[in-house]
């Protein structure tokens, strides 16, 4: 989905192929700064207990909250997106009239507006697929975790046609990766906040490799191993990612690029005709239906934690009694999950996601120092390279970020540009916690409510 948007964006093949290589070499300097902190604490939960120990319980459920709220939700519901959006390569879905579309508004004060019913046949698709999912995660781990395996090879098969095709093809042409847009030519300003508009697909990308955090207390000789395998794969990834980009823009020049709305299908058509277009599609929608298997099985079980933690509606902390499944958590997932459907897009919800992602990013990386403060004699297997400036440099790019984006944000719906504010509407989603953690505080003060059934 992302490299229309980049090219659209930018207008520029370097700057595209820039933008993934500075994405990637960030990430992986922000991960190595939180990676000390999850040596040092090596606590189930993850950076979720990481904000307690620096900020204090109420920062830790509010990453808790955003964690269910944006980053899980609205995050899984933006790439099950994917698959519709991709499943319209072979069958139009039906959407309503533009005068329909647009009788139906919420406005949200200082946020803008949601349309239910724009793009409404790719709506109820995804809504479609994503109570599958919840089915099946409902009834069974074992099938999901099955369905995972079935899907990555997908995922694997995808890259590898789509790569290896577009360049063996001979269809397009080496002058694609030098040739700028003779329309889309952003200087100034403007090209800055095009640059941080271009790096939310990219962050987004890469945004896995925070994983990894979960596991640095399991990590032998975490001094040596843990910036190793960071390096080794995130530049593997970096590389992937600039193969695709390349293959794309070597069949498509960055103007057609920007008007493609299925891009990897529309350079497979024209390198290999309809047919393989379609195959690309289908591999794509398929692999896709993996990651949407894996964010719909996974998060809820944060939520199941909360929820026996005292931290969360008592409901969601409970363990089906046939099935052995967070059954609870996974349902309070799936409603949210479908009103984000009807509130957004792909893009609206992903970049929501990965700015609320970063906003918490930015907090633990600060909190290195608050460590290091607090806990001066705690044993460190992992002590980040070039402290403190490395850790320096990546909260001042990470702040920037964030404002550049927040700015632009407000000035494209001010100027009429969108109608919705994506970074605000994250951040308002965000604070919709705060009054639930008074709630939960009061609710559950003493822990004699809280469900103790048999864990997960």
């Amino acid at each position: 989905m992302r490299p229309a948007e980049m090219a659209a964006l930018l207008g520029s093949p370097i700057l595209i192929f820039a933008v993934w290589i500075f994405a990637g070499l960030f990430t992986m300097l922000s991960v190595m700064v939180l990676a000390e902190v999850a040596a040092m604490i090596p606590e189930t939960g993850g950076p979720y207990a990481f904000m307690r120990h620096m900020y204090g319980d109420f920062w830790s459920y509010l990453y808790g909250w955003a964690l269910f709220a944006v980053v899980n939700c609205a995050g899984s519901a933006g790439i099950a997106f994917i698959t519709s959006q991709y499943f319209e390569y072979f069958f139009k879905l039906p959407r309503f009239s533009p005068e329909i579309e647009q009788s139906v508004v919420f406005h949200i004060p200082l946020v803008g507006d949601l349309l239910p019913l724009h793009d409404f046949g790719v709506k109820i698709l995804t809504i479609v697929i994503l109570c599958i999912f919840t089915f099946i995660s409902y009834r069974s781990t074992k099938s999901s975790g099955l369905l995972m395996n079935i899907f990555s090879a997908a995922k694997v098969t995808a890259i590898i046609l789509l790569v290896g095709g577009l360049f063996i093809s001979g269809k397009g042409s080496f002058s694609n990766f030098t040739q700028s847009s003779e329309i889309i030519r952003p200087v100034g300003f403007a090209l800055i906040t095009a640059l941080v508009a271009a790096c939310n697909g990219a962050l987004q990308a890469y945004d896995g490799c925070s994983n990894m955090l979960y596991l640095t207390g399991e990590i032998k000789d975490p001094a040596r191993n843990i910036p190793k395998s960071l390096f080794i794969g995130l530049s593997t990834c970096i590389v992937i990612y600039l193969l695709i980009n390349a293959a794309m823009i070597y069949v498509l020049p960055v103007d057609t690029m920007a008007g493609s709305s299925l891009v990897a299908s529309d350079a497979a058509t024209v390198a290999f005709g309809v047919i393989g277009g379609g195959l690309i599609a289908f591999l794509i929608s398929f692999s896709v239906l993996g990651t949407t298997s894996s964010n719909i099985f996974t998060p809820p079980r944060i939520t199941f934690a909360m929820a026996r933690a005292g931290q969360f509606f008592k409901m969601a902390g409970k363990v089906h009694p046939k099935f052995q499944t967070p059954g609870n958590a996974l349902l309070v997932h799936l409603g949210l999950m479908l009103v984000m459907v009807l509130s957004g897009s792909f893009f609206i919800l992903a970049d929501m996601y990965i700015f609320i992602v970063w906003t918490f990013n930015l907090m633990l990386m600060i909190g290195i120092f608050i460590l290091r403060k607090k806990m001066p004699d705690k044993e460190r297997p992992y002590r980040v390279w070039g402290y403190p400036w490395v850790p320096i440099l990546v909260i001042l790019f990470n702040a920037f970020y964030l404002i550049i984006t927040l700015v632009d944000d407000i000035q494209n719906y001010i100027d009429g540009k969108s109608r919705l504010m994506n970074s605000v509407f994250g951040i308002m989603l965000t604070a919709a916690g705060i009054p639930l953690y008074y709630y939960f505080r009061w609710k559950y003060k003493n822990n004699t409510d809280i469900d103790v059934s048999s864990p997960i």
